[in-house]
């Protein structure tokens, strides 16, 4: 037990593969390579528990033998004799090891698999969180989410299969050739032959028959992932009254799955009419001649029962053996579509080599910057900006003028194409993700919450924080009170993405969670758009809060918003055609005055 017990090692404690840093799986993507992958880990785990049922399986057959020899010590004797006992005592010994072998590979079976398949989740998970924002803009949650947990379960079948049904038969098979040979070798030929011939077909028309249970892998997680996007959206179905046209979409899909999972298997089912035909073939012609041998007194009445018992064995092996191999072939399928969904490798990646970032107040420069999006759109061309620290910097400009973009850079959402962004007079290319990241604070329009308590999401920016430091960021951020007020106050669950609380709650609680964290650099990326004005005033309050001290960094849709801050940059097509304090550029009558008149109620003296 001591010895086995080393073999079972934490998943969880298992450090991330410093492939997935570099942008590149930390598995193989092809699903052969992959389940190997996590087989060679625990090599003497995985193969002590095929040692164990290939003994079994040895034992099983082999216990056919010593059916043998009682019948033909019955055949020899009119009572009992001494060898008929020694028969018996084989036999018996041959099941009762079979037995405990059986029981020690699934033993160790079990906790190979269940490891492996915990391993290949972490590993999926691993690299789903190093893509790009915009990858899982381009793709649906759900599926995504579905696509991890069918792949573990599908490396735990594929590997319950190999061990509890494909090696168990090719024992079986092996030990059948030795112990016909005994009897009569035309038999081992003619076995061979059926067996090569069924395997082969079978493996052949199963190859056929992949791109059916593909396509029936593709259904299944497109279902998954628009169930978990509608339920997830459900309050817009209600607010349009859409559940009818929602249930028929879904009902469509469902149909489309049914169609795909009934081709495959009905494919199968196809499969196993032409082997059950063969095996009825093969059955009865080794039946008759073995009768044959018998009745010319070649072989004993022992042989006879031996040959059939093993043959039926190996036979009905063999209908098991090729449609595990077609079972496996289906979560092979699985496993490939997903490895290729998420395996695919990450955009922006840490640099070999790369150090943690050194905060020194948060200067921030664009150096000749040039960006496109993969579609080709360019952004920026030779783009400069100097942002002080400390300095509070608001963004305006009309819709896809660079604003977000601009900020996405900061964070590191997107590698430049060209030139250089510099925080602290440090390439943020050659600086770690993470420390990047921890030196921004990000408050966006829409505050993303976890079905967690207030108290956990706050705690979020910063896991180590103590119960005071988390009151007193809620208290700066004036969501103290709102908070008190709940049922279970900081206990209290918010919801999927709190949804038990109002857009004004979710804000505070993002500068809260802001004002935790405690980093030199702050992004708001137009926290106040979507709220009234009262609300609007008390997020203001609690923003003043969290800008103290900070490089802020701020897109505005409100323009009243950023009229105190140190400088507004107006971008147009990626350029920057203003650039001052909001009092200054309002004098000079320019972009920045006509957005702020024009908010302001004077669309009639914008032509001025």
């Amino acid at each position: 037990m001591a010895v086995l017990q080393r073999f079972y090692t934490d998943p969880l404690s298992l450090p991330v593969d410093n492939e997935v840093r570099r942008g590149v799986a930390g598995f193989p993507r092809r699903p052969v390579a992959f389940l190997w992958h996590y087989v060679r880990r625990r090599p003497l785990l995985h193969f002590s528990a095929l040692a164990a049922v290939l003994g079994a399986a040895v034992s099983a057959c082999t216990a056919q033998y010593g059916l043998k020899l009682i019948v033909d010590a019955m055949a020899q004797a009119d009572g009992p004799t001494r060898a008929l006992w020694v028969a018996l005592a084989v036999f018996t010994g041959l099941l009762a090891g079979e037995s405990a072998l059986w029981r020690l590979g699934s033993w160790l079976g079990y906790r190979a698999m269940i490891i492996d398949k915990t391993e290949a989740k972490l590993d999926l998970f691993d690299h789903l969180g190093g893509h790009s924002s915009r990858y899982f803009t381009d793709r649906l949650g759900g599926a995504l989410a579905g696509r991890i947990s069918s792949t573990g379960d599908s490396v735990h079948q594929v590997l319950s299969i190999v061990l509890f049904n494909i090696a168990p038969v090719c024992a079986d098979f092996c030990a059948a050739l030795v112990i016909l040979a005994t009897v009569e070798w035309h038999l081992v030929v003619a076995l061979c032959l059926f067996m090569l011939l069924g395997v082969a077909a079978i493996g052949l028309l199963g190859h056929r028959g992949t791109p059916r249970h593909r396509a029936y892998a593709d259904r299944a997680a497109e279902v998954g992932g628009t169930l978990v996007d509608i339920v997830a959206n459900i309050w817009v179905v209600k607010a349009f009254s859409a559940h009818s046209r929602e249930r028929g979409r879904f009902a469509q899909l469902l149909e489309t799955e049914a169609t795909a999972h009934r081709g495959s298997l009905m494919y199968i089912e196809a499969m196993r009419v032409l082997h059950d035909l063969g095996l009825w073939l093969m059955a009865g012609g080794m039946l008759i001649w073995t009768l044959v041998l018998w009745s010319r007194g070649s072989v004993t009445p022992g042989d006879v029962i031996l040959t059939l018992s093993v043959a039926f064995r190996v036979l009905h092996g063999s209908r098991d053996l090729a449609f595990a191999v077609v079972n496996a072939s289906q979560f092979v399928a699985r496993i490939a579509e997903a490895i290729q969904q998420i395996g695919e490798d990450h955009k922006v990646v840490d640099w070999p080599g790369a150090r943690q970032l050194v905060s020194r107040g948060g200067m921030i420069v664009f150096k000749d910057v040039d960006f496109s999006y993969p579609d080709g759109n360019q952004v920026f061309r030779g783009f400069n900006l100097r942002i002080q620290r400390g300095q509070r910097v608001g963004f305006a400009g009309s819709s896809g003028a660079g604003k977000s973009t601009l900020i996405s850079l900061v964070q590191r959402l997107f590698d430049v194409d060209g030139g250089q962004l510099l925080i602290d007079d440090q390439d943020i290319r050659t600086m770690t993700q993470d420390s990047l990241r921890a030196a921004i604070a990000v408050v966006p329009q829409e505050v993303s919450l976890f079905h967690r308590s207030v108290l956990e999401n706050i705690r979020y920016a910063k896991p180590e924080a103590s119960d005071e430091e988390v009151l007193s960021a809620a208290r700066a951020a004036r969501c103290d009170v709102f908070i008190n007020a709940l049922p279970q106050g900081y206990a209290t669950i918010v919801g999927e993405r709190g949804a038990k609380l109002s857009g004004g709650q979710r804000q505070r609680l993002g500068i809260a969670r802001a004002l935790l964290k405690n980093a030199p650099i702050c992004v708001l990326d137009e926290a106040t758009s979507s709220l009234d004005t009262e609300v609007e005033i008390e997020i203001q309050q609690a923003l003043e809060a969290l800008m103290r001290n900070r490089t802020v960094l701020a897109i505005a849709h409100r323009l009243s918003t950023i009229a105190n801050f140190d400088r507004v940059v107006v971008l147009q097509e990626g350029r920057i055609v203003e650039d001052g304090p909001p009092a200054e550029l309002r004098r000079q009558r320019g972009f920045f005055d006509r957005m702020c008149r024009l908010q302001e109620g004077e669309p009639a003296r914008l032509a001025s």
